[in-house]
């Protein structure tokens, strides 16, 4: 699930290394297998979140609750409107350097998994709101918005939380952090070999190493961003399509329904 430069909703100082998206969802759906390259955030305002993750099985956050996604994860999840109320979290993404400042010297490299703070013991939206004030001072100077955005990082550390220094580096998510740099790019398996410096079957080979292939790639990289745009802004479908590469709407629809198991306006609103 990648962060994009063309979200409307999104608070984002562009030095800071902190961004905030306000995710909304009108009906309950299972999202498998999304892909998340920076440390995530989930404050939960209502509704519910299910993830399914490799490390720690089931784990279930309610309304209040903060669930920490590390950098690297595949995880698969489920976001739970309740009765006549959307499901809404605000998420927080961090930048690996700022994440490598507080938790280096645990030098930790392989993933804990999901981790979850509750809402009764811990009051995490707290720590959302200084965020958000940080964000929204542009009288503060960098170095000091920086370090205040240090502050939410030191607070997970001192309640138990552990992160990994970097993101998985296997061949397959640098492929996908290429293509999240520029999705609606018209990618070809041959130009993304000569960035990596190899030939077509080279670069084959070296991605067989890691399991999915280019095309597998390229199609969940963007339908992700799709549904990342779905769920924090108010840009149409037909926009959306194009934004993620995809040639007609009816193309983008087909493929995110073949995936998720849901059309992309359902996302928004319970009436099919």
């Amino acid at each position: 699930m990648q962060q994009s430069g063309h979200l409307n909703s999104l608070v984002d100082t562009p030095f800071s290394g902190v961004r905030i998206l306000p995710i909304t969802q009108a009906t309950s759906a299972t999202f498998t297998d999304l892909y998340f390259s920076l440390t995530f955030l989930f404050f939960i305002r209502t509704g519910s979140k299910r993830v399914m993750c490799p490390r720690n099985g089931e784990v279930v956050g309610e309304a209040g609750d903060l669930m920490i996604v590390p950098p690297g994860s595949v995880i698969t999840l489920e976001n739970r409107p309740i009765l006549n109320a959307h499901y809404r979290a605000d998420g927080v993404c961090f930048a690996n350097d700022l994440v490598d400042q507080v938790f280096a010297e645990q030098a930790r490299q392989t993933s804990p998994g999901i981790q979850l703070l509750r809402a009764e013991t811990h009051r995490p939206l707290n720590i959302l709101s200084l965020i958000r004030e940080t964000l929204e001072r542009h009288d503060l100077p960098a170095e000091i918005r920086q370090h205040r955005l240090l502050e939410p990082l030191i607070w997970l550390r001192q309640n138990g939380i552990t992160l990994p220094r970097r993101g998985d580096d296997s061949p397959w998510s640098a492929v996908r952090r290429l293509i999240d740099n520029d999705v609606s790019r018209g990618w070809r398996v041959t130009e993304v070999a000569r960035h990596f410096g190899m030939s077509e079957a080279t670069f084959r080979r070296w991605l067989a190493k890691s399991g999915p292939g280019f095309a597998q790639i390229l199609l969940h990289t963007r339908l992700e961003k799709g549904l990342t745009l779905l769920q924090t802004t108010a840009m149409p479908v037909s926009q959306i399509a194009l934004e993620c590469g995809f040639k007609t709407p009816s193309h983008f629809s087909d493929a995110f329904r073949k995936r998720f198991g849901i059309k992309p306006k359902m996302i928004r609103s319970t009436e099919d």
